[in-house]
């Protein structure tokens, strides 16, 4: 990276005695995957080229226990929760941000019930924020005319009805948006969510992630945007094996953005 990157920890913002604006949940995609590494960075560029005065928990942060929950494994996700839960609670945080729709829908409603209680919101939304108070300003050429379909994250769209803060931060772009048959309310998912990301497929003729990719391939798009790291990894497996992946990019709202 040339470009140095300010990524303060809550450890360190204490001891200064500061509260950040918002807390940047990382989790653990975007936290070890390589290809979830690009989202994170790029939107810690994103946050410092706003001014946003943020935070990330650091070594204190451990996975939500999302995947155990839905894999079936209650005791270890209450286990994992309740540990972030006294952290988060220590440091005072208020306002949450992720880039993963898996910790945004585990965070926002699977905590209250064990005593943590924040105002979880996804990068797309924060971003859009960002937009229209005028502290992030994009661009316009970056993307004109170019074709783009977004794939809605089951765990954003369907789970928790954000269909639009990614669609009105593509439209910033100047781009040309396509929407695919299936949809908001009706997409498809990536094959990745509930934990089946880390289990092998089941019986049938073909994989999920490469039936939504041919959902996306009939909009003829240059890119396939997406709002989660799950998602990227699937929809990019998917171009892959279509051959397609001279021609078509996967990225995430956040790297689009971090690029305008």
């Amino acid at each position: 990276m040339s470009e140095q990157l300010k990524v303060p920890t809550m450890a360190e913002m204490m001891a200064e005695g500061k509260q950040p604006e918002i807390l940047f949940w990382v989790g653990s995609a975007g936290s070890y995957d390589d290809r979830a590494k690009k989202i994170t960075r790029a939107f810690v560029k994103i946050l410092n080229k706003a001014n946003v005065d943020f935070a990330v928990l650091g070594t204190e942060e451990s996975n939500t226990g999302d995947v155990a929950k839905r894999a079936g494994n209650e005791f270890l996700f209450q286990m994992q929760a309740v540990m972030n839960i006294e952290v988060l609670n220590a440091y005072e945080v208020k306002r949450i941000v992720t880039c993963d729709p898996h910790s945004f829908n585990c965070l926002k409603n699977e905590y209250p019930g064990l005593g943590g209680n924040y105002d979880v919101i996804h990068h797309t939304q924060f971003i859009e924020e960002l937009i229209s108070s005028g502290r992030l300003t994009l661009d316009g050429n970056t993307y004109k005319g170019k074709r783009i379909t977004f794939h809605d994250p089951c765990y954003l769209g369907r789970a928790n009805s954000v269909y639009e803060a990614p669609r009105d931060v593509l439209k910033k772009t100047n781009a040309t948006l396509i929407e695919m048959k299936r949809h908001k309310g009706t997409a498809l998912c990536c094959g990745a969510g509930g934990a089946q990301m880390f289990k092998d497929a089941e019986p049938g003729n073909k994989e999920i992630n490469i039936l939504r990719t041919e959902d996306a391939l009939e909009t003829q798009p240059e890119i396939i945007a997406t709002g989660c790291p799950y998602c990227n990894t699937m929809m990019t497996d998917g171009v892959k094996f279509k051959e397609k992946e001279a021609d078509i990019k996967v990225m995430d709202i956040a790297e689009l953005i971090a690029d305008a």
